[in-house]
């Protein structure tokens, strides 16, 4: 879909749509009101009589209104001016996107822009109307043979800014929400494919692909062969029972100084998670081939960022395998060595991501990164505690805590801290271990970032846990890309307090 910017007065855009708020109680926007003049009073006629009174995501279309250079004119409730905010903002564009789909027209321009919300500014307002709109767009069919019949969806969508020297900002915001859009389906394509097809070498290729694509992106893949090398026996210990190989899979973009250090992103990749011997029930297995999701978000962030050529430097940590059950297997009681030197005592497999995980954040000290972000579908605990709304964040760092949930709130990609205290350490005690893989019933979520902030005591540390935002389930199944968003604005928001 083609996104511009321009400047100018309603009636004057030569359009085959042109949308048009209305808050309640049957308010007119700036926009909406001089179309009204230009059509004597038509438009305030329409909600006297009541047709439209604007309420959020009421839609009205209208054609051939005199005055106006528009074949349609589209009007959307936006509900109470003093309950506008960014999650009624989304609301009110789900609707035009829902009105156009419908509509038949293949371009539109739009004055929603218009509409103020508290703190946020024109450049927000342009880059979610993309991000939105995309979202809206997106289907998951490329494994039917028979694709579904959709109507004819609008192509060009035009955004009004307030004057000429706005729209290098409109720009600016349109190829944002662009790169940002690309790398969220990105990651939901990757997360809707099947264990089968999206295997961790499939992962390794999607990676190449990426640094085909763009030149400011290394790739580096290694071996089991590699990882023994490495003494990565905590990952290792989770591919024992897969005839696929595990991959750990690395890429560097370079878009800052080179003395810069980089933001490090340590996606999970377990692309089919059975359990292992500790196998899950049969109910709703197949949606463990989303156990990949936070591997699906590193290369959805890496490809947001080098689409935009934002000069930083950051890393993508991807650790790949599966976890399934054969005679060669982990079994719960055995002891591993991880690339840190630590030793654990693996009490259940099925909490096989922090054990890929914890070499893998050994693995970035490489890297020496100024901060260092893991993402996973970590826990069934996170889901339990905070529901599927927004993903849980835990690190050693306030500061980067902080600006995580800040960066969420910005693009409707919430987070929640939940707390990492030492007293839950206690319940990772083993007998025969440095540690054990399991903190038993209790805060499990909070736990299982316990074992993991072991091994990252040597830089600055957060942990996602997105157990409950990576996918949809239910008739609606299917990966929300969650939380590239999210990634990628924490990292836009480090370039603007430098």
């Amino acid at each position: 879909m083609e996104f511009n910017v321009k400047s100018g007065n309603p009636e004057k855009q030569r359009t085959a749509c042109l949308i048009i708020g209305v808050s309640q109680p049957r308010k007119l926007s700036r926009a909406g009101r001089l179309i009204d003049k230009m059509s004597d009073g038509f438009l305030s006629t329409i909600i006297r009589r009541g047709d439209m009174d604007g309420k959020l995501g009421q839609t009205l279309v209208l054609h051939n209104v005199s005055g106006t250079l528009s074949d349609r004119v589209l009007l959307v409730g936006c509900g109470k001016d003093k309950d506008l905010n960014e999650k009624t903002y989304l609301k009110i564009l789900d609707s035009v996107s829902s009105a156009l789909d419908n509509l038949g027209a293949m371009e539109a321009y739009s004055y929603l822009t218009d509409i103020n919300i508290k703190g946020r500014d024109i450049q927000w307002k342009i880059s979610q109307t993309v991000m939105q709109m995309e979202k809206n767009r997106y289907h998951c069919e490329q494994l039917k043979s028979k694709k579904s019949e959709t109507p004819k969806s609008i192509r060009k969508l035009v955004m009004n800014v307030p004057s000429r020297r706005e729209l290098s900002i409109g720009e600016q915001a349109i190829q944002q929400g662009n790169a940002i859009s690309s790398g969220v389906s990105l990651a939901k394509d990757l997360g809707n494919l099947p264990g089968n097809i999206c295997t961790p070498t499939y992962l390794a290729e999607q990676a190449k692909r990426l640094q085909k694509t763009f030149p400011t992106i290394v790739v580096e893949i290694l071996e089991e062969k590699d990882m023994k090398k490495l003494a990565m026996g905590s990952l290792l210990s989770v591919t024992a029972g897969s005839q696929q190989p595990a991959k750990l899979i690395s890429l560097e973009y370079h878009g800052g100084p080179s003395d810069q250090k980089p933001v490090v992103l340590v996606g999970k990749g377990v692309t089919f998670d059975s359990g292992g011997i500790s196998l899950k029930p049969g109910l709703a297995m197949d949606e463990m081939k989303y156990d990949m999701c936070g591997a699906a978000s590193v290369l959805g962030t890496l490809s947001a960022v080098a689409e935009m050529q934002l000069p930083i430097n950051v890393v993508g940590i991807i650790p790949a395998t599966e976890n399934l059950p054969d005679g060669l297997a982990t079994k719960p009681g055995d002891i591993v060595t991880s690339m840190s030197g630590l030793t654990i005592e693996i009490l259940n497999t099925d909490a096989e991501g922090r054990l890929i995980l914890c070499d893998a954040l050994t693995y970035a000290e490489k890297f020496d990164p100024d901060v260092v972000i893991d993402i996973a579908t970590l826990t069934g605990a996170c889901i339990i505690a905070l529901g599927r709304t927004p993903s849980a964040v835990l690190g050693n760092h306030s500061p980067l805590v902080n600006d995580l949930i800040s960066s969420g709130k910005q693009v409707e990609d919430k987070v929640w801290e939940l707390p990492l205290w030492d007293e839950y350490q206690d319940q990772l005690k083993s007998n025969f271990a440095d540690i054990a893989n399991i903190g038993g019933r209790d805060a499990g979520a909070i736990t299982a970032a316990c074992f993991l902030s072991r091994f990252t005591r040597k830089y600055k540390w957060a942990h996602l846990d997105i157990a409950g935002t990576a996918w949809v389930t239910g008739d609606n199944k299917g990966a929300t890309g969650r939380p590239v968003p999210l990634l990628t604005q924490y990292i836009l928001d480090r370039l603007v307090e430098k």
